[in-house]
């Protein structure tokens, strides 16, 4: 069906996404992108939570209490011991329990970590991210708990609040509003005033690069795709996807909910969000379950599970560690990250010493 939706000065075409399967393909480099952080996240949450003590260790028994909250896979003493170039255990004496401290190496390693979160070029740029991150969908504020879910694929420091935010008070707010599932008060952190220097996506700024004019910034901006080897879309979904491409761009960080929200239009903004959101994360990806999280604040949670599903040249899913994981397939080479953020790079250092035999 054809519709035509008239808006000041203008008509615009809506057609809904064809009725054709979009078949899944898996792309074995993006699944090893995801499998070789198996575990990662865990460690060190585990890692934090020993350095936070004053004597840089836990009772074999307290870190065992600590399982449930850090979400390990298997008991403590197991993890404890399978990364055994992290982690060292050790009894202070005969009538002691026996404890678990870092590694000489995994202690170099948190002091290399702690020294990339405190530089101040890392500040700047998480602070800038953050504040982009609550400006997507012209919003301007989030719940605490949807940050917490995007704090680690943000690269922010386990502390950032009393390390980071207090520092930036010209930036951010922490203030209360209304959850509309259980009408209780939750936190929030909010955006003291718009900046409108940031609210320029990555694919506005590499269309502006590359063209001296600025005028690309609206028209002839189109998501870069990517297919896996074998991959091939059905004829009539490609040419949906072609013309799709050919419409305006807009904004994430423009508020468009007056467009019909079954248009192409409306879908090319939610994908716009998606796009911009995974380009905020060091690691340009997160698990779906994330993202799905955010877009329910914004109202947009529906929307951004069918854009997932109908992009699979932008957005690849990933089955692997136990979850769904959404991957910006463009910031990928292979099994590499194009760009590697500073606290990325920390990271594949601990990859590095965790599977060090």
């Amino acid at each position: 069906m054809v519709l035509f939706s008239k808006l000041p000065h203008q008509f615009i075409l809506i057609r809904t996404f064809v009725n054709a399967k979009v078949k899944w393909v898996r792309d074995p480099y993006l699944d090893t992108a995801v499998f070789k952080e198996k575990d990662l996240k865990h460690v060190i949450s585990l890692k934090n939570q020993i350095i936070s003590s004053p004597s840089k260790s836990l009772s074999i028994y307290t870190a065992s209490m600590l399982k449930g909250s850090l979400n390990l896979p298997t008991t403590t003493t197991k993890f404890i011991e399978r990364y055994h170039r992290v982690f060292a255990q050790f009894q202070p004496s005969p009538s002691l329990p026996p404890c678990v401290k870092l590694t000489p190496q995994a202690l170099s390693l948190h002091k290399e970590e702690m020294a990339v979160h405190n530089s101040r070029a890392n500040r700047e740029d998480a602070v800038r991210r953050l504040a982009r991150l609550l400006m997507l969908a012209g919003m301007g504020k989030l719940p605490l708990y949807v940050i917490e879910k995007l704090k680690w694929d943000m690269g922010l420091p386990h502390d950032y609040v009393t390390a980071l935010l207090v520092d930036y008070p010209d930036y951010f707010d922490v203030c209360s509003v209304d959850d509309p599932s259980s009408g209780k008060q939750l936190l929030a952190l909010e955006l003291v005033s718009w900046r409108k220097e940031l609210s320029v996506s990555e694919l506005e700024k590499r269309a502006m690069n590359s063209d001296c004019s600025g005028d690309k910034r609206r028209h002839d901006i189109a998501f870069p795709m990517f297919f896996p080897k074998g991959f091939d879309l059905e004829k009539r979904v490609k040419t949906w996807v072609e013309d799709w491409q050919t419409l305006p761009y807009i904004s994430p960080y423009e508020n468009a909910f007056h467009l019909d929200s079954n248009s192409d239009q409306a879908e090319r903004w939610t994908v716009a969000i998606l796009h911009e959101l995974l380009s905020l994360l060091v690691s340009k990806k997160t698990e779906r379950e994330n993202l799905v999280c955010y877009g329910e604040c914004l109202g947009l949670g529906m929307r951004f599970k069918k854009a997932l599903v109908h992009h699979p040249g932008i957005f690849y899913i990933s089955n692997k560690i136990r979850t769904q994981t959404v991957v910006l397939r463009e910031a990928y080479k292979k099994e590499l990250l194009v760009k590697i953020h500073p606290v990325m790079g920390m990271r594949y250092w601990y990859i590095h010493l965790m599977t060090k035999m």
